[in-house]
């Protein structure tokens, strides 16, 4: 099985990351507008970070590059993406498993503070967590949205991680 993994191309590689981000931001909009869900502003972080590893593997599926280097950038920029997702995730559960005493206040929201901050000043306050991002609700199997975007993200680190092998793979 190994074998015929490594014989994929950067296309295939592509395709089968850009179709599960597609799958990860169907489930996410489908909990926001069917579920009634609203997203925190962790929440949006991490669909950002589902968006952009989709765009690197969206333009490397266009590109399919030949050689050890298109494959290697594309999958470190894949894997660039995949990780910041992993940690907004891990930050995300991190302000779950607080105490309730130990949960930050709840900030102003995203939109508001777009439009009065910085965007450096924006990602450190919501990185730096509020009381919304550490509510649970929503439950599937004991693990919280959080807990399976985690999971989501670390399956679709199998993408970039595989446009990589193609890269050590191909000579030149």
């Amino acid at each position: 099985m190994t074998a015929s993994l490594s014989r994929l191309s950067v296309r295939h590689w592509s395709l089968a990351g850009l179709a599960f981000c597609v799958l990860m931001m169907a489930v996410a909009l489908g909990l926001e507008h069917l579920g009634g869900l609203e997203p925190c502003p962790l929440c949006i972080f991490q669909r950002v970070a589902v968006l952009a590893a989709a765009a690197v593997f969206a333009v490397a599926a266009i590109h399919n590059p030949a050689g050890r280097v298109g494959a290697g950038v594309y999958g470190a920029l894949g894997l660039a993406a995949v990780a910041g997702g992993i940690g907004v995730a891990w930050r995300h559960l991190w302000l779950q498993s607080l105490p309730p005493d130990e949960v930050p206040t709840c900030g102003p929201g995203l939109d508001y503070m777009m439009e009065l901050l910085p965007w450096r000043d924006v990602v450190a306050m919501v990185l730096s967590g509020s009381g919304e991002c550490a509510e649970i609700d929503f439950l599937l199997l004991g693990i919280s949205l959080p807990g399976w975007t985690l999971i989501g993200f670390v399956v679709l680190a199998l993408a970039p991680l595989g446009l990589l092998l193609t890269a050590f793979r191909e000579r030149g």
